[in-house]
């Protein structure tokens, strides 16, 4: 029954996610990681990098929310899978996808506050970038499982208009295809910093990542959250091999 205290319950399933990542050996995972404190792919506690005007401590909580995901861009918001699809499912999927879609090399990243936290976003022409999302929202979405009553209470409270209400119930996500904006999250929410502290963490990223050549992304990566609230895994990668690679 149920209500019976001796019935296991059901454990929560891994949610899955695809990810835009660089490539684990480059520069550009090394000091996204670095940032962050964690590396997604050993699962490794690492120390941030000196920032002026801030300890280790603050850099520690500023970056507690994009820590747990691991450094990356979304393509796929994290989702469970569907009744009866398998990881392997899955991962064949992503990359019949990924040997359809040609890498990309990204125009300069930009460090810029999106809301209530900081980001390194696009700046110039997107237009590859987020075809690439596109087809990662669109055509891995039949393998997901709907989104349940807690999950679309957790994405409305933030405060959805019609369009993106109408984005979430048809993609299980409100920031796609239109409603999309490339980015590499680089701090949680910044409540308490002032202005002044804002901008000079600003000055910080930038100069931490404006040494970095343009980034290239030549693979869709898997990530998994095995457990609710716990750290993302870099499960595999799918190599971009559409026609223009």
């Amino acid at each position: 029954m149920a209500n019976d205290p001796h019935t296991p319950s059901q454990a929560p399933a891994p949610r899955h996610a695809v990810y835009a990542v660089p490539a684990p050996d480059s520069p550009w995972w090394q000091a996204g990681s670095l940032w962050l404190g964690r590396c997604a792919a050993t699962g490794a506690t690492l120390n941030h990098p000196w920032m002026p005007g801030f300890t280790p401590d603050e850099m520690h909580h500023l970056t507690q929310e994009p820590r747990r995901y691991g450094w990356h861009a979304t393509l796929k918001a994290p989702v469970a899978l569907a009744d009866g699809v398998t990881p392997q499912q899955w991962y064949d999927r992503l990359t019949t996808l990924a040997n359809q879609l040609p890498p990309v090399t990204l125009p300069p990243l930009v460090v810029r506050r999106l809301g209530h936290f900081l980001a390194l976003v696009i700046d110039g022409d997107d237009q590859q970038v987020q075809a690439l999302a596109a087809a990662c929202v669109t055509r891995l979405h039949d393998l997901a499982a709907p989104l349940s009553a807690s999950e679309l209470t957790r994405r409305r409270s933030a405060g959805l208009d019609a369009h993106q209400e109408a984005l979430l119930q048809q993609w299980g996500y409100p920031h796609v295809l239109d409603r999309f904006r490339f980015h590499f999250s680089l701090t949680g929410p910044l409540n308490g910093l002032s202005d002044a502290r804002v901008d000079r963490l600003m000055q910080a990223a930038t100069a931490w990542f404006a040494p970095l050549p343009r980034l290239a992304l030549d693979r869709l990566a898997w990530f998994v959250e095995p457990t609710p609230g716990g750290p993302f895994r870099w499960e595999a990668s799918c190599p971009l091999r559409g026609a223009d690679a």
